[in-house]
């Protein structure tokens, strides 16, 4: 009686676009349909660029600091603060925007991040705009417009009863186990056998978040739905998934420092960006069932709109903080009466100066041995 039920609404809930000239573009027929997915478009798009520039604000704020003669602590900074509640506000509305639209509209959009990060720089901490930041940015928007032109449209609301529903389905729990799987043997690796490559911290992160956007997904529907329809906050299910929320957030979390501890941040960003949105969106099909019904055409455009968002941001990241690397070599100048031999590269495992570029010894030690003769 239950799962007849919760079939019944399922069908309820469901609304399709119906066929029409409009289809497949942004037409006026295309907008009355899908009024409330832009909505979470909007409220995607304005939490991604809020949170840009509330990371070149603490970035700001770090570069201010360190230009002082005695700095502080940076929690004690005003501007740092500024930053943290924008990025507070930008997590609103990521946050908030899931009730609103599908997983496969939402999770793919954070590229705006980093685009509107790039653009945030350029103008007002003065970085380098180069060729490809302009390509990248140009590929994000484009594969952005594609993204919200085919994504699914599929209008659902999420009520307790079609999450509980989803989540004891056979394909969500299929689903699971494999993940479960999947991760406990990245887990033993990474622990027991000391591998820390970045994709597989990187994997263990997007197997968390393929949890983490459900469970957003889910306590953003339920509480959307209760102040529009029907309370939804008393049903255990509105719990369970705060719980998942949670715990699958600060563990990912803690893998991604640890990646970010090891390696480049150039190379981090966008590796997790593709290995985030890609387990976003398997989770979306599998457990909102985001593309049941889709043509073939609407998902091929769809798709190849999130490849040109990878390719994007690859771009804009691609080799950006190896622009601000400090010199690898010390170079005394010119010095009257004096003759130089070359730059003198640091030596980090001595005491010395470094040795000469030709491999000859450190001058420190060369100056010794002129003396004992």
């Amino acid at each position: 009686m239950a799962a007849s039920a919760a079939v019944d609404e399922l069908s309820r809930n469901f609304t399709y676009w119906s066929p029409g000239a409009g289809n497949g573009s942004l037409s006026g027929a295309w907008y009355l349909g899908n009024q409330i997915h832009l909505s979470g478009v909007l409220l995607a798009i304005l939490g991604n660029l809020v949170m840009s520039i509330s990371l070149n604000i603490q970035k700001y704020s770090h570069v201010q600091l360190a230009h002082q003669e005695h700095p502080g602590p940076y929690f004690k900074s005003v501007l740092w603060w500024a930053g943290t509640a924008l990025m507070a506000m930008g997590e609103t509305g990521n946050f908030a925007a899931y009730g609103f639209a599908p997983i496969t509209l939402i999770a793919p959009l954070g590229c705006m991040s980093v685009t509107g990060s790039a653009i945030i720089s350029v103008m007002f901490l003065k970085e380098n705009l180069r060729a490809s930041d302009l390509l990248g940015m140009t590929l994000a928007f484009a594969g952005t417009y594609l993204l919200v032109n085919f994504a699914p449209n599929r209008s659902q609301s999420i009520s307790a009863r079609t999450v509980h529903y989803y989540f004891v389905g056979w394909q969500f729990l299929i689903y699971v186990i494999l993940e479960i799987l999947i991760f406990c043997i990245l887990l033993y690796f990474h622990k027991r056998k000391g591998v820390k490559h970045m994709v597989i911290l990187l994997t263990l992160v997007a197997l968390l978040a393929s949890l983490t956007v459900i469970s957003v997904k889910a306590v953003s529907g339920m509480i959307t739905f209760s102040v529009m329809d029907q309370m939804q906050l008393t049903y255990p299910i509105f719990y369970i998934m705060c719980i998942i929320m949670i715990a699958s957030c600060v563990f990912q979390v803690k893998f991604l420092n640890q990646a970010t501890k090891l390696y480049n941040t150039t190379m981090v960003v966008p590796v997790n960006h593709v290995f985030f949105t890609t387990s976003a969106i398997i989770a979306g099909i599998i457990f909102y069932q985001e593309f049941l019904g889709a043509a073939f055409v609407t998902v091929f455009i769809y798709f190849f709109g999130c490849f040109l968002s990878f390719l994007g941001v690859f771009l804009v990241t691609r080799s950006r903080e190896k622009e601000h690397l400090p010199q690898s070599y010390i170079d005394f100048g010119n010095i009257p009466g004096k003759q130089m031999l070359d730059k003198i590269q640091p030596d980090s495992n001595g005491l010395s100066y470094g040795t000469l570029p030709d491999g000859s010894v450190s001058t420190k030690s060369q100056s010794g041995e002129k003396k004992e003769d």
